[in-house]
């Protein structure tokens, strides 16, 4: 898969301690993805992951770039229904 991270997801990741397999494994093959409420440009893809006792990580990246950006990443703690 050919993404970067921006400097923002960079960042949370190593505060967050998210791994970068993790990042991928939601790009690669989400549970659900979800259109940006705000901005078109940016889509969500969440997975759970069961290193994180199945806990739901939303990655968010900006599909019109080339590579694709990686904008940020977190675990949702309000999504129930993966």
């Amino acid at each position: 898969m050919n993404y970067i991270l921006s400097d923002h997801a960079h960042k949370r990741m190593i505060k967050r301690k998210i791994r970068t397999e993790w990042i991928e494994m939601a790009l690669m093959h989400p549970a659900r993805t979800e259109n940006d409420e705000i901005d078109p440009t940016l889509v969500h893809a969440l997975r759970t992951i069961p290193e994180k006792g199945f806990r739901v990580l939303r990655v968010i990246y900006n599909e019109t770039t080339d590579p694709m950006t990686v904008v940020t990443a977190y675990f949702d703690n309000e999504v129930t229904d993966l």
